[in-house]
């Protein structure tokens, strides 16, 4: 069981909207130590907090027992500000890691769905953030995104998609998995779509076998 709670937390164009799972009672999965933060798809197509992949990520790490925040970027929802293009979503992504790492200081899973997998990769790109202990991107957008091939943070990389995405084929997603640095995994779910419509379970197992994070920071 998990107790939801909503609210505000203060981002760099003003408030942001979060939504936070929390486990509650006796927590006994290994990721009990852990925290995570989850990022929306694209809001220029209705991407929010409550997109069902999002809700699958929060679910499945949830599961792990870890406490999730999901988040809506700038201009979605009740979230203060404008869409930026990328650029000010990255600055909110890290709004959410600060008030996440504050709330619960332990290492931080940092997911994301589609346009949140985007966000969450080019920060970790750009920024050395030794509270991230493990990134996972779902239906990366491969098709029009480039994965950056120098990352200032150096910890483990998962992704994982469907066979069936438009966004990105097993060969494009494989291409831009690639260009990581180790370490990194990358997995299919045959027959899923884009947003994994009907494979949640098989996404779970993944996660669940998958997942791993530093115990140490990387320098």
């Amino acid at each position: 069981m998990a107790r939801i709670t909503t609210g505000t937390l203060a981002g760099p164009a003003g408030a942001l909207e979060y939504l936070l799972n929390e486990p509650t009672g006796e927590v006994a999965g290994r990721g009990a130590g852990l925290a995570a933060v989850a990022a929306h798809p694209h809001p220029r197509f209705g991407g929010t907090m409550h997109s069902r992949t999002v809700f699958y990520i929060a679910r499945a790490l949830e599961s792990l027992g870890m406490p999730v925040l999901r988040f809506n970027f700038r201009g979605v929802g009740k979230s203060q500000g404008a869409y930026d293009e990328g650029r000010g979503e990255i600055e909110d992504l890290r709004a959410a890691l600060d008030w996440m790492a504050a709330r619960f200081p332990r290492p931080i899973v940092l997911a994301g769905f589609s346009f949140g997998s985007m966000v969450a990769m080019r920060y970790l790109a750009a920024h050395r953030d030794r509270r991230v202990a493990s990134y996972l991107g779902v239906g990366f957008p491969a098709k029009n995104e480039a994965a950056p091939a120098a990352w200032a943070w150096q910890g483990p990389k998962l992704l994982i998609s469907g066979t069936n995405d438009v966004f990105a084929t097993p060969e494009q997603l494989g291409a831009a998995a690639a260009r990581l640095p180790p370490p990194r995994e990358w997995y299919w779910i045959e027959g899923a779509d884009h947003y994994l419509t009907g494979h949640y379970e098989s996404f779970r197992a993944l996660v669940h076998e998958h997942l791993t994070w530093q115990t140490e920071p990387r320098d």
